[in-house]
């Protein structure tokens, strides 16, 4: 009977309470009880920044049919932090508030939080706290905060023409991903030759070693995180940096396999696999190419990822060079409030 209790059966208090005790018992800290949230920064003296970042998970737009309660925590946290690493700031602290429809279980509740405490915990980053409201859907707004001097911050503007673009991974599983769970409603069983595309949208899995070491070491010349789509994010860059375009060679280096695999085999674009599949945490960076074999030996040295994905031009469009030809493209990455097709 407990086991099928409702977030409307337990109340403001109790849902507090089940936080405090989930956070103490996988933490050992406790959290703080007051108005507002404290957050003491202990180490030689500071002259940084300090960087927010807070994007809203909302159950009907961001969450798939498949997604279970734990991934869902897991992602909400995810998400916000993929945009600090991109920076190359390390994620130190997050307050997170929720949404919580009162139909919603409370296991699914606890699940919830146990995939955003886990997700907290890997990156050695301090559940603060946050506030909880009723909904009509399932919310999680985090907002996670680290410490950066400005000068090793990676913005998104500074590129130059005849930078070179790099990503720290390939791109098209998410388009797969997608196109599986959404337009054929499939699943693992139905397309088992997909899996890590399929687990890309489930299980989301993202590192930062690429920009610490391009941040530290002042190589990249911008950054931003492809979590709105490959277009979308270098249509972002144009915006930060006019008089400007870019070039992506569409091969190897840029494509995933099994995103060339699945296109093959079901008659999807690749392009639109690639391009505008969105939510990958992919990380994109300019830098100058002397610096590349320099970024390339040091990022390797510690198993991160460089793939050389194009060039920066003076053409205020972006353009894929295919099979020795080339083909401006328009963007149709994800944006809210508009109508999709």
């Amino acid at each position: 009977m407990k086991n099928n209790l409702q977030i409307g059966d337990l109340g403001e208090k109790k849902l507090i309470e089940i936080i405090e005790d989930l956070v103490l018992k996988k933490t050992g800290k406790e959290l703080l009880k007051d108005d507002s949230f404290f957050f003491e920064f202990k180490g030689k003296k500071f002259d940084g920044n300090i960087i927010f970042n807070s994007d809203m998970l909302v159950s009907t737009t961001d969450v798939p049919s498949l997604m279970s309660s734990y991934q869902i925590g897991k992602k909400s946290v995810l998400m916000n932090i993929s945009d600090l690493l991109v920076k190359g700031v390390k994620p130190r602290g997050i307050i997170i508030s929720f949404g919580l429809p009162k139909e919603l279980k409370k296991t699914e509740f606890v699940d919830v939080l146990n995939g955003v405490i886990d997700s907290c915990m890997k990156f050695d980053m301090d559940y603060i706290g946050g506030d909880l409201n009723e909904t009509k859907e399932l919310i999680i707004n985090p907002t996670v905060f680290g410490f950066k001097k400005p000068s090793s911050i990676i913005y998104r503007k500074g590129i130059k023409v005849g930078d070179i673009l790099i990503a720290n991974n390939k791109f098209g599983l998410t388009g797969v991903g997608f196109d599986i769970l959404i337009n054929k409603k499939g699943d693992l069983h139905d397309f088992p030759k997909y899996k890590r595309s399929i687990m890309s949208i489930l299980k989301p899995e993202l590192t930062g070693i690429e920009a610490f070491i391009l941040s530290e070491r002042n190589l990249a010349t911008s950054s931003i995180d492809s979590s709105d789509g490959l277009s979308k994010s270098l249509e972002d860059l144009m915006l930060s940096n006019p008089n400007i375009g870019f070039e992506l060679d569409f091969n190897e280096n840029l494509i995933d396999k099994e995103a060339v695999q699945y296109s093959n085999e079901f008659n999807v674009s690749l392009e639109e696999l690639v391009l505008n599949g969105g939510e990958e945490f992919i990380h994109i960076f300019t830098l100058d190419p002397k610096d590349l074999n320099k970024a390339q030996n040091e990022i390797q040295s510690k198993n991160g990822h460089l793939f050389r994905i194009g060039k920066i031009i003076s053409e205020e469009n972006i353009f894929i060079i295919k099979e020795s030809e080339r083909k401006e493209i328009k963007s149709h990455g994800f944006e809210h409030f508009r109508e999709k097709g």
